[in-house]
């Protein structure tokens, strides 16, 4: 049987960062490598002809290319090891040739560069730690001490961690601008504009060089707090002031010529109404000195606009972004000078059943990085309505053998539309099914590649993939339907999507498993507690188990629990599927990270025991070192492990031809 086996992970190329001038257009591709367990990549030049990628660095860990405003430079980011401490340090380049000059040697590295207009100048951010931790050495000691050597941590506010980062309060994310050198002169030290209070993110020039627009929390974190503002700091060195009071939280900063600062974000009132809201394009005025007030530019029950695609590009009098809608990741185009326009105002440039997964522009040209079923990112050229896809990374891939997607569109037991997909195996079946819930649940299944589809596709099982109520992508109030809610309509919607695909004749409704990771976890306890004679087997990953360890332990529990469930301990209680983990009678695995803080090991842990208490034939299968993101980020060996381990519990309790 052919199709995609764990082993041909490696053969996955990310692009990543497209940056365009003239007829350059440069990005980062990287693929995971079980054989060294690193990521390993570089920077290719893509021909704008559609001639094949040529590479322009040779270093195996460079990433996040920009080219500076006139073209003349190109600044990266390049894994460096110090003190046996790899980190990412800041480079730059000359488009023209030679070898590429390292700007900064920072502890803990250096963020993502971004051009001052002159070209002269690159702001970036970094987290630079407390005396005597994470290397640095010790005001008292004067030494560096080994992390379990490192003095105790005196933790005042809840938010002091956050999922594959660790501790926060101790290494803030502080802004740094860093000059170019002078021809081979010495390099100038980064000088550091933010004292370090809390974090500052997202720093966007403005026109004129003389300041950098950041996103940093309400009162600069004063206290613990949800809301993000828009301040500036002056490039020359200077106090922070407030740009603008937002609506909620803020990201993707962006600065118009004339001086309007955009950005994405949500709206909500306060901690309990943070679920589910969708985000925004939104702008203000920059007039130093004076706080302006954000018009929002999209409407906020049909437009949901993915920061993670990339920052608001203005394009001649428009704001390219990108926009989640119905499993897709569109690039769409918003007037300036619109107010709540909305989806059906905004035309679509790329990403038609598809996943734009970040974009750059010059003039009318954009290049994007665009996912399909069968491509885990290509590079696109778009250019007067003329679309050529100038790459093909995943041809490997696909020569192994892909299965595409058939939609499902059905309707829940109260009449509401639900959608989803199956991916069924080559073969004319009845194939072994497996119910594939997402995580989040603000997220969603897409169009965009999936190597867990193909791979249990692959091996035999048709995979179906709902996109429940309290899912993104489909409206704000879809998204709010769970809120206070989970396990009701959710349910409704997940099980309806699997009665669709179970009347398919290739689908064999006998052999059912259930999964997912997080709030997919949280749902394969649940259908298996309360639904579990419809399955066969179940297999939970860093699941939300328990609402009232979760609400203290989790790194955005304090809020979150309060968002999605309420305070009322009886609620906690009944919403929790550790409190029926006694109902599951079908075989159990639940799989966790060690070191996962968004849902952390001890839900894993008392379920585990919960089931094994109740008599259920249950295996708990652990990944150390791995935080929450181990299928998507994790070390490329343990997630073809954890590929293995999967198809090797499927295959005990399903049956495939």
């Amino acid at each position: 049987m052919s199709g995609v086996r764990p082993d041909d992970l490696a053969l996955t190329k990310l692009p990543t960062s497209p940056t365009l001038h003239g007829d350059l257009l440069v990005v980062a591709v990287a693929s995971p490598d079980p054989t060294t367990n690193e990521y390993r990549g570089g920077l290719l030049r893509v021909p704008l002809d559609g001639g094949p990628p040529v590479p322009w660095t040779w270093d195996e860990h460079d990433s996040a290319p920009v080219l500076s405003p006139d073209g003349r430079w190109l600044a990266f980011l390049r894994r460096v090891t110090a003190d046996d401490r790899p980190a990412a340090q800041l480079h730059v380049l000359s488009t023209s040739g030679g070898e590429a000059r390292q700007l900064t040697s920072l502890p803990l590295g250096a963020g993502q560069p971004v051009w001052a207009p002159d070209s002269k100048r690159i702001a970036f951010t970094a987290r630079a730690p407390e005396a005597g931790r994470y290397g640095s050495r010790d005001e008292e000691w004067d030494d560096a001490p080994k992390p379990d050597a490192e003095a105790p941590r005196r933790i005042t506010r809840m938010d002091y961690r956050f999922d594959n980062v660790g501790y926060v309060t101790d290494r803030r994310i502080r802004l740094y601008v860093q000059e170019l050198p002078d021809g081979d002169g010495d390099v100038p030290e980064p000088v550091a504009l933010t004292d370090g209070r809390c974090d500052v993110q997202d720093p966007a020039w403005t026109p004129d060089g003389a300041h950098v627009v950041v996103t940093a929390p309400r009162d600069l974190g004063a206290a613990e707090t949800l809301f993000d503002d828009l301040y500036a700091v002056p490039a020359a060195g200077g106090e922070l002031t407030l740009v603008a009071r937002t609506a909620g939280d803020a990201a993707a900063t962006a600065v118009t010529e004339d001086g309007l600062v955009l950005y994405v974000g949500a709206a909500f009132e306060g901690t309990g109404d943070s679920a589910a809201n969708n985000h925004g394009l939104w702008a203000t005025l920059f007039r130093p000195g004076e706080a302006s007030t954000p018009r929002r530019l999209t409407d906020v029950e049909t437009v949901d606009v993915e920061a993670m695609a990339g920052r608001p590009l203005p394009v001649r009098g428009d704001v390219l972004v990108g926009v989640r809608n119905r499993g897709a990741i569109e690039l769409r185009r918003v007037p300036m000078d619109a107010t709540n326009a909305t989806l059906e105002q905004l035309p679509v440039l790329l990403g038609q059943r598809a996943a734009v997964r970040a974009f750059t522009a010059q003039e009318d040209r954009v290049a994007a990085i665009v996912s399909t079923q069968d491509s885990a990112g290509d590079v696109v050229l778009w250019s007067g309505d003329r679309t050529t896809t100038l790459t093909d990374f995943s041809a490997p891939v696909r020569a192994t053998g892909l299965r595409p997607l058939t939609e499902i569109n059905t309707t829940a037991p109260d009449g509401y539309p639900v959608h989803g997909w199956v991916m069924l195996p080559d073969g004319p079946g009845p194939h072994p099914v497996l119910l594939v819930v997402h995580g989040g649940p603000f997220m969603y299944h897409q169009w965009g590649f999936f190597d867990e589809a193909q791979i249990y596709a692959s091996a035999g099982y048709a995979v179906v993939l709902p996109n429940p109520r309290g899912s993104a992508g489909y409206g704000q109030a879809h998204g709010k339907a769970v809120v206070h809610g989970f396990g009701t309509v959710d349910v409704d919607d997940v099980l309806a999507t699997l009665d669709a695909a179970l009347e398919l004749p290739e689908c064999d409704g006998s052999q059912v498993g259930v999964m997912g990771g997080s709030y997919g976890g949280f749902m394969t306890s649940w259908l298996a507690s309360h639904h579990g004679d419809r399955f066969k087997a179940a297999w939970s990953e860093r699941a939300l188990n328990s609402w009232d360890s979760f609400h203290g332990t989790s790194d955005i529990g304090y809020f979150f629990t309060e968002a999605y469930v309420g305070n009322d301990q009886e609620d906690w209680r009944r919403t929790s599927p550790l409190t029926y983990a006694d109902q599951v009678t079908i075989p159990f695995a639940v799989v966790h990270s060690e070191q996962d803080y968004r849902c952390p090991f001890e839900q894993g842990q008392r379920m585990f025991v919960a089931l094994r208490k109740a008599g259920v034939d249950a295996e708990f299968l652990v990944f150390p070192g791995e935080s929450h993101e181990l299928t998507r980020g994790g070390k490329p060996r343990h997630r073809v492990q954890r590929f293995r381990a999967a198809l090797d519990w499927w295959s005990r309790h399903l049956k495939v031809a």
